[in-house]
């Protein structure tokens, strides 16, 4: 059942993560230009993988609490990535000739917002099916 509304969710999660941090830049450094995902190997690493996890998690349609697990630890990476930029950008100086934070840093913001509706969605899915289990 790939056709449910989780599988678009999860979909724009994966597109989020592997199409954006290549044209939008993260933050902007005066002395090195805009600094993307492709620049540094941890980010580069961290997209990816966010991007991996969430196209297993749409091939775990049958096991729907597997599916949930792996969006709740996919969850947790995007937090992780998204406590990292805020670092950063609390780091970074606040001259606009120094440096500009970007649009970028709110890519993980996205896809948590993402990854909460489609655990909404496959929750509703669960209980549909326990529901139905139960009149049996």
């Amino acid at each position: 059942m790939i056709q449910r509304i989780q599988t678009f969710y999860l979909t724009l999660v994966a597109l989020l993560n592997l199409v954006l941090p290549f044209f939008v830049s993260l933050w902007v450094e005066e002395e090195s230009g805009p600094i993307f995902a492709k620049n540094n190997m941890l980010f580069l690493v961290a997209f990816v993988l966010i991007a991996l996890l969430a196209v297993i998690s749409i091939f775990l349609y049958k096991k729907r609490q597997n599916q949930f697990v792996v969006n709740r630890l996919n969850m947790i990476l995007n937090l992780l990535l998204l406590g990292f930029f805020v670092y950063r950008s609390l780091n970074l100086s606040g001259e606009t000739a120094v440096s500009e934070k970007g649009i970028g840093m709110l890519i993980p913001v996205f896809s948590i917002v993402f990854l909460v509706l489609a655990n909404r969605a496959i929750k509703k899915d669960e209980d549909l099916v326990k529901s139905v289990d139960r009149l049996r």
